[in-house]
This record gives structure tokens, sequence and C-alpha cells, in this order.
């Protein structure tokens, strides 16, 4: 594996690890009224989709064993360019029902 796909992985990992710490233990209601969680998980999932786009333009045939991943990279755009029309409960379904299988299948890619 290229190093610049490993360190693309890597930043995926951190990211989606980093979004499992914000909302441990929060339920939806929580997340709705925190805003500064809300935004660091934002960022987080903008930070994955810019990464898998990286590594899109390398070498897309490296994504084949992460599911979606062009679902994921058009979540990403549109929390950087629909801002004003986010919807937390899209988010929330996305933490709650997407990032373990992301974490999961990065890890594989990773062999950690």
């Amino acid at each position: 594996m290229n190093d610049e796909i490993r360190k693309n992985l890597v930043d995926i990992l951190q990211s989606a690890e980093e979004i499992k710490a914000f909302v441990c233990e929060m339920d939806f209601k929580a997340y709705q009224n925190s805003l500064v969680t809300q935004r660091a998980v934002e960022r987080d999932f903008e930070i994955i989709g810019e990464a898998l786009n990286r590594i899109r333009q390398i070498d897309e045939e490296s994504l084949e064993t992460i599911s979606e991943y062009h679902r994921i990279i058009g979540f990403r755009n549109i929390l950087i360019h629909g801002y004003d029309v986010v919807d937390e409960i899209i988010v929330w379904k996305a933490v709650e029902n997407h990032l373990p299988l992301l974490v999961e299948e990065i890890r594989k890619s990773l062999n950690v």
C-alpha cells in the first residue's frame, strides 16, 4: 500500500475514533442540544470524506473494500457546501448506523 493511501486511512480511523469519543454516552437528544458536539462530529465526517476522496484520486481500486465510499464522499460535500441544511438526525444516524462498519473496514485495510 502506498504511503499516501495509508496516511489517509489513518486519518479516517482517527476521525472516526474522535466521533465515537465525542458522542460517547450521548443519545440523540443530548447530541441535538450540543452545538459544539455537532460541529465536531460534522468536521470529522468532512475529514473522512476528504480522505476517501484523496484516496480515490490516487487509486480508486484501493477503495473496493470500503462500503459506499461514494456516499461518504457525497455526505462530506453536503456537510461542507450545504452547511445550512444539515439535518442532525441524518448525521446521528450516520454515527450510529454507518460509522461502526467504516471503522471495521478501515482497520482491516490497515491490518490493525
